[in-house]
């Protein structure tokens, strides 16, 4: 029996399918860590420019706002892995933290 040697063949579908989901969980770590990241801070900026309007101390308003910040971090992580699609997740992150930000620079500019 004389063996030749194969030629390389394109991808299996199962290493195509790894690849795709391994894209896919790399594109919500950087929505969740980067995105969450920026609406965080959109939101910080936003409640410690509205909270003082309020009524609230400006050093409590901004201690409040940073402390809830940490919290919407969290939430947009864990929306970021339990939406059913990339784009989803993505835009659900980004328009949010552009609204807030668009928020913040109409409440007081830019910092």
């Amino acid at each position: 029996m004389h063996l030749t040697p194969s030629r390389k063949s394109p991808a299996p579908p199962l290493q195509a399918g790894l690849a795709r989901y391994r894209w896919t969980i790399a594109l919500r770590s950087i929505a969740a860590i980067g995105g969450g990241y920026v609406l965080a801070a959109a939101s910080a900026d936003w409640l410690g420019r509205l909270l003082p309007v309020l009524g609230m101390s400006r050093l409590e308003a901004v201690a409040t706002a940073t402390m809830l910040a940490f919290i919407v971090h969290a939430c947009a992580a864990i929306w970021a892995f339990a939406v059913a699609s990339t784009r989803r997740a993505t835009l659900g992150i980004v328009l949010p933290a552009a609204v807030l930000a668009a928020g913040a620079w109409a409440a007081g500019g830019a910092a």
